[in-house]
């Protein structure tokens, strides 16, 4: 049974999802052409990088150090 905290990274996660198809969605229907100084159509482009790295970050095992472990990869010390 998954705990609160996980409930509530996978409604972020699916959040993120439906706002990540929200962006692609309007960046698809955008007018063209496109110039490149196109304000409105590269803060499209920024949003969508936005909520795709937040996702990654959700999605991303992190190390975390302990004593026995201070480096990513080291395994476990035996005593």
């Amino acid at each position: 049974m998954p705990t609160e905290y996980e409930r509530q990274i996978e409604t972020a996660t699916l959040a993120l999802q439906f706002a990540r198809q929200l962006v692609c969605d309007e960046i698809r229907a955008y007018p063209t052409p496109v110039s490149g100084c196109d304000v409105q159509y590269n803060d499209l482009l920024s949003k969508r990088a936005q909520v795709t790295t937040s996702l990654e970050v959700l999605r991303r095992n992190v190390f975390v150090p302990t004593p026995r472990t201070l480096i990513e990869g080291s395994g476990v010390e035996s005593r």
